[in-house]
């Protein structure tokens, strides 16, 4: 029978038991079993860049990772085929974000034929932010997915991604909870930083390609004007392009950032229309430079920061 973990945070388990789906299952491994994971790296398979980052940094040298969705690939639209899904057929443990970004995971896991692989959502226990735009619900389905752009969700899924390993490995418990535990502090360093920094300036609006930043704004009472139709959609319109420039003349708009996989030429037509400036921002869904996740987050959060007015800030 197929293991499937769905891990519920301490602090989220009044709310979110009602919606938790399948139980903690407990492992079967024998000892022997586990200290052979350890030794040769426990095999974990896991669908895009943010969900290897975060399972990294849990598992340190004790995991051997994955990826299920290469660099370059638009997660979004990505459907996989069984080449993509080999390495679930031998994996210990799956690593999907979930909220809809991955819909074939489920499949996926019928389809590996692996009874003893251990399935790990990782936003499990998080609260999902309700798609309320028709093109959203259309592209995302229910729930917007991006959670792992959110400090306080990649904590969500730190912590199920570790529960998850300690399930299939249960000899490096301990290993999993130490690394998990400096994560969480180094993701809690960053939240303090920059809550503070985000509640001393009065501008709390930012602009982007895509609509992905919605519980990164969630933690820090900001909003997101997104300029849809630009990210991973290919050259607008001639109209499109006046709506945009009309949109960001609108909003009195300074700084727009865009996607790594945008069309740069876009944006800077957009830019130059407004007198705005572009600046890149990360989505975290691919590879993108040379950067771990707390590298590339507080990027953002620097750029964000800036872009509202912050002063000399760097």
């Amino acid at each position: 029978m197929l293991k499937r973990f769905a891990a519920i945070l301490p602090c989220a388990a009044a709310t979110a038991s009602s919606a938790a789906g399948s139980p903690l299952v407990s492992s079967k491994e024998s000892s022997a079993q586990a200290g052979s994971a350890a030794k040769d790296g426990l095999k974990v398979s896991v669908t895009f860049d943010a969900v290897k980052e975060f399972t990294k940094a849990v598992g340190g040298d004790r995991v051997k990772i994955s990826t299920i969705i290469p660099d370059g690939a638009e997660p979004h639209d990505f459907e996989p085929k069984a080449q993509d899904l080999a390495e679930l057929s031998t994996a210990k443990v799956f690593v999907y974000s979930g909220f809809g970004m991955e819909s074939w995971a489920d499949k996926a896991i019928s389809s590996a034929g692996n009874p003893n692989l251990v399935t790990v959502e990782a936003s499990k226990g998080a609260e999902p932010i309700q798609n309320t735009d028709s093109g959203e619900i259309k592209e995302h389905g229910q729930y917007d997915p991006h959670i792992w752009l959110s400090l306080k969700g990649a904590e969500t899924e730190a912590e199920n991604i570790k529960n998850g390993l300690a399930m299939a490995d249960p000899g490096s418990r301990d290993y999993y909870e130490k690394d998990c535990d400096s994560f969480v502090y180094r993701l809690e360093s960053l939240y303090s930083e920059y809550d503070g920094k985000f509640r001393t300036v009065s501008q709390k609006s930012f602009v982007t390609g895509h609509a992905a930043f919605g519980y990164l704004c969630r933690d820090f009472g900001l909003k997101q004007n997104s300029v849809e139709d630009v990210y991973a959609e290919g050259e607008p319109s001639a109209k499109q392009l006046a709506e945009l420039v009309q949109y960001c003349r609108d909003h009195k708009v300074t700084c727009v950032f865009a996607e790594k996989m945008a069309s740069p030429q876009v944006f800077q037509t957009l830019a130059s229309e407004v007198g705005a400036k572009v600046e890149t921002i990360y989505m975290m869904e691919s590879g993108e430079d040379s950067g771990d996740y707390l590298e590339r987050i507080e990027s953002d959060l620097s750029r964000i920061y800036r872009s509202l007015g912050s002063g000399n800030e760097k």
